[in-house]
């Protein structure tokens, strides 16, 4: 599904983000991305997102090279790839029905798809009792969850989860990661970064350390080791 082909991000002041990694996830894997505050995770994501580059290589969705997309094939890869933030993101004059039916809307869905797949998805998160609340109402741990249905509304191939847990207590984290065990479990890919290392070891999935820019571990079912 998704493969990065010997790719470097070199920034203008000759710092090197990432330097010739190559690996690829498969259709409804979950993998931990971890590593040091620097070490290129932030920057991998953001090549996923088309949001920045390689300096050299390639990075492939499918059969696409995502940085050759036209405006139009970027719009439509953009809609399968679903992003969870560590900041939630949230639109706060919005109520958390409204910022979900907003990112369906931008997506082009019906009134009726929305009226029928904004309850589903929140009960999907346990959030069906708080559709009109507004986010500052709702605490840190169901605002990620609002989140969460945000992302996984117009049905993405992937979520990329940037230290979604990164704000949260240790029982809000733990229902978070039982949320995206749930998604992984209905067939999405998850692409998690965190700092967490209960996480990771509760996780007991694939886990890619990363070093300096580098790709130094990539362990099956493996641990948060650095």
């Amino acid at each position: 599904m998704l493969y990065f082909d010997k790719v470097s991000k070199k920034y203008a002041d000759d710092s090197v983000a990432i330097e010739d990694i190559s690996f690829s996830i498969e259709p409804k894997e979950f993998v931990s991305i971890v590593g040091h505050s620097g070490a290129g995770k932030t920057t991998l994501l953001k090549m996923i997102l088309a949001e920045e580059k390689p300096s050299e290589g390639e990075v492939f969705f499918e059969s696409l090279n995502i940085h050759k997309l036209g405006r139009d094939e970027m719009n439509k890869f953009r809609q399968r790839v679903g992003t969870v933030f560590q900041d939630f993101r949230l639109l706060p004059n919005k109520t958390v029905y409204e910022n979900i039916a907003f990112a369906m809307e931008v997506s082009g869905r019906s009134e009726e798809d929305i009226e029928s797949d904004v309850p589903h998805v929140l009960e999907l998160v346990d959030l069906g009792d708080k559709m009109w609340n507004f986010p500052g109402e709702l605490s840190g741990g169901e605002r990620q969850r609002v989140a969460i249905a945000r992302a996984i509304v117009n049905q993405p191939d992937i979520i990329i989860a940037d230290e979604p847990t990164g704000n949260l207590d240790p029982i809000n984290t733990y229902e978070i990661v039982q949320i995206f065990k749930k998604i992984n479990d209905l067939g999405t890919t998850v692409i998690l970064t965190t700092h967490n290392k209960g996480v990771i070891d509760s996780l007991k999935q694939r886990v890619i350390t990363m070093d300096r820019g580098r790709i130094i571990r990539d362990d099956p079912q493996g641990k948060y080791i650095l």
